[in-house]
């Protein structure tokens, strides 16, 4: 093991799988100078303009490229900066790439990986700063992938590309510089597999991306007290690991679902109506929900944190959940 960053992590994987395989490459504007934040730093001199391809200012014309080029043939990894932008790409990537494989029967597939950094950033307001997973998550065809760590970074990324199905790899600007151990040699991880962050029996709290860490700093604050919870990092949000988050909430008879994304028709709701479903009879108090309030993320700091979710609302939350509310 080596410590390295997020950032990269992530462009090692990418190097790797070019080296390996020719069918791989990358596009997005400004990949030449290295990206917008430095995460192709030197891949053009290493692998030449053609694999690592400038285009024009429109992610329209990006994600369409892309989408035809994997159709015949090729692996692209499409940069679209941040994921805010890519909403000028939609109906390519959910009309098209998503419904290929479907509407062929089965002849064709898409295998592109879509790279949208996510996420609040100090100071870039509304238009740099949403986490959209959900909108992802809940069109059928395409595979949603949230790395939180150095490791994942390298280990799903390179998942992702070998994919055959289309896959939006939401990175989160704020991690750019985590550092961490990342395996050394050949590392993949599994799409649709959850980590167990930390391991404990009072609450479950499912989470993903940069909530991880918020999560795992509130679990070390309620240990002191006394209180053990069990953090599971989903890393993939579809397919998400079912499995894994209800052997845990079985446990606990408690969920606590954490997504720095508006709570309001979020993912957690998915998890949250899923675990509600299947397991009420398991459950010892009601399904909790913790996300972002329905604003726009603001440009001032003060207004910002509004929209955060804190440390400090991950401990109310569980502690609230340990409060006795049903009747065993």
């Amino acid at each position: 093991m080596a410590e390295d960053t997020y950032l990269n992590a992530a462009r090692r994987a990418l190097i790797e799988e070019m080296q390996q395989d020719d069918t791989v490459w990358a596009l997005g504007e400004d990949l030449g100078r290295g990206g917008v934040f430095g995460q192709y730093a030197g891949l053009q001199d290493m692998f030449g303009s053609d694999r690592v391809a400038d285009t024009p200012i429109s992610e329209a014309c990006i994600m369409g490229a892309a989408v035809g080029a994997a159709m015949t043939g090729t692996r692209p990894v499409v940069e679209m900066r941040f994921s805010d932008f890519a909403l000028c790409a939609v109906d390519e990537l959910v009309n098209q790439a998503a419904k290929a494989r479907f509407m062929f029967g089965g002849q064709m597939r898409v295998p592109m990986v879509v790279r949208e950094p996510i996420g609040i950033w100090r100071s870039s307001a509304a238009q740099h700063s949403q986490s959209l997973e959900a909108w992802y998550a809940h069109i059928p065809g395409l595979v949603v992938v949230a790395p939180s760590t150095p490791a994942d970074n390298l280990g799903l990324l390179k998942t992702a590309i070998r994919c055959d199905d289309p896959v939006v790899y939401m990175e989160h600007k704020n991690l750019w510089s985590l550092k961490g151990e990342v395996p050394e040699g050949v590392h993949l991880v599994e799409l649709g597999k959850a980590d167990i962050a930390r391991a404990g029996d009072a609450v479950t709290i499912v989470t993903w991306s940069a909530m991880r860490h918020a999560c795992l700093r509130a679990a070390d604050a309620l240990a002191a007290e006394g209180i053990e919870v069990e953090v599971i990092d989903l890393r993939t949000l579809w397919p998400w690991d079912r499995d894994a988050v209800f052997a845990s909430v079985r446990r606990t008879g408690r969920l606590l679902v954490v997504h720095e994304a508006v709570s309001v028709g979020g993912f957690g709701a998915e998890i949250a109506a899923s675990v509600a479903e299947a397991l009420h009879h398991h459950l010892r108090a009601p399904v909790c929900r913790l996300g972002a309030p329905r604003i726009p993320i603001a440009y001032a700091p003060t207004l910002e944190d509004r929209a955060r979710v804190s440390d400090n609302a991950i401990i109310d939350a569980v502690q609230g959940l340990i409060a006795p509310r049903f009747a065993n």
